[in-house]
């Protein structure tokens, strides 16, 4: 907004940027957020650690990584590739394949399963929507997924690793959905994945904490104003239309508010609640080739879930913990009556666990689109560990705010170096 030349004021009740997915550092404030005693020693100095409350991974391609290089944030952050890429299957982790190499040597598939996968990984990366020639007899729009799975004659745990740690869907609806977006997610996560080899993700040295501070310093720059820990104690209509925010006695004029759920509680509803686990360890997770960094799923229905369960593994490598200290993050929808006994199968991948810290969050969506109001609220963080659903949000909420579409151009500054990260 202020690089287009809008006049900007952020207003934050809380004392750090971030909100809902801050991260918290040092390590003692960690602790007495949970109202838990500590930290011991053996963790190392506490201002060492950086914790995200949510973490969530960049697709290196991906349209989040686009936004940021679009925007020039990319000058106040720094990325680090993430390590390792796994699926939970039968009981064990296992590397996810997602290259012709990587499919040739995994030990998820047989040896028929390995050339029929090896063909549809083919078909996804040289799939080009504008030319029936790669469509394969394919109808990318009418076809639906699993009638391409069964055409490539894939197997049932192809299809389910495919599906959720390569396509990165969250349900198995996606099944009976035109087959297009399957196909480009997978092209999406092997082009990510060609760029560092290891994983197709990133994540930012010291945490997603930089990321909100690279955009205040972006938007000082283009005279945006910042007041942090300044409660909102009232937002001013006039014919149901946003006028005025007040806050400690000032007034502050607007003619559009953007927020997140928790500032107009009137003005979103609940949808579903996520389950999230921070665990502290002070060892690699089993199986993961002592990875640093690294994430996980375990599929649906490998528990006879409706919900995938995710778990991200950061580290010291990343400048979020002390030297030989790791943060495991399990987080899942909650389906149950009893949330954090649906995350066990996750958590007992990475025992043993120094400290856990649980927390049940709401899922809040907002009710109407803003249009009217000029009130424009962003949907809450969902439990998935990598930036998907938050881009749609975000592209979203920008289409309802300017009536454009948000479009991945040339950078304002051409000096900007787009490709370091």
């Amino acid at each position: 907004m202020s690089l287009n030349g809008k006049k900007v004021l952020h207003i934050d009740k809380n004392p750090y940027n971030g909100g809902e997915s801050a991260s918290i550092s040092p390590l003692e404030e960690l602790y007495k957020k949970f109202k838990v005693t500590g930290p011991p020693k053996s963790m190392g100095r506490g201002k060492e650690w950086n914790v995200d409350l949510v973490p969530k991974f960049f697709l290196a391609t991906g349209e989040l990584v686009k936004i940021l290089v679009h925007t020039e944030v990319t000058r106040y952050l720094d990325f680090k590739v993430v390590e390792g890429s796994y699926v939970y299957k039968a009981g064990k982790v296992h590397k996810v394949p997602a290259t012709e190499e990587d499919a040739q040597s995994s030990d998820l598939m047989g040896m028929f399963d390995k050339r029929r996968f090896k063909k549809l990984l083919h078909f996804a990366v040289n799939f080009d929507v504008r030319n029936p020639r790669t469509h394969q007899d394919v109808d990318p729009h009418k076809t639906t997924t699993r009638e391409m799975f069964s055409r490539f004659d894939l197997g049932q745990d192809v299809m389910e690793f495919t599906g959720h740690a390569i396509a990165l869907h969250s349900s198995e609806s996606y099944l009976d959905h035109p087959c297009v977006d399957t196909i480009n997610r997978i092209r999406l996560y092997s082009e990510s994945l060609s760029r560092h080899n290891t994983s197709p993700y990133l994540y930012p040295l010291y945490g997603l904490g930089e990321l909100p501070q690279g955009f205040a310093r972006l938007s000082a720059e283009y005279g945006g104003t910042f007041l942090l820990k300044r409660a909102v104690d009232e937002i001013v209509m006039d014919n149901g239309k946003v006028m005025a925010v007040k806050s400690e006695g000032k007034v502050f004029h607007c003619k559009q508010l953007i927020c997140d759920p928790s500032y107009v509680p009137n003005r979103v509803r609940k949808v579903g609640r996520v389950i999230r686990v921070i665990c502290l360890l002070n060892h690699p997770v089993k199986n993961t080739h002592e990875a640093n960094s690294c994430q996980i799923i375990i599929p649906q229905t490998e528990l006879s879930r409706k919900s995938d369960i995710y778990i991200s593994v950061l580290s010291y490598s990343h400048g979020l913990a002390s030297d030989g200290m790791y943060i495991a993050t399990v987080s899942t929808n909650v389906e149950t009556n009893n949330p954090e006994k649906e995350v066990q199968p996750g958590l007992e991948l990475l025992e043993p666990i120094m400290q856990k810290f649980v927390f049940v969050s709401h899922v809040l969506v907002p009710n109407e689109d803003g249009k009217k109001s000029q009130i424009f609220v962003s949907r809450s963080y969902d439990a998935t560990n990598h930036f998907g659903s938050e881009c749609e949000d975000i592209k979203d909420m920008y289409r309802r705010i300017t009536g454009a579409e948000l479009c991945f151009g040339t950078s304002r500054h051409q000096s900007s170096n787009s490709e370091d990260d």
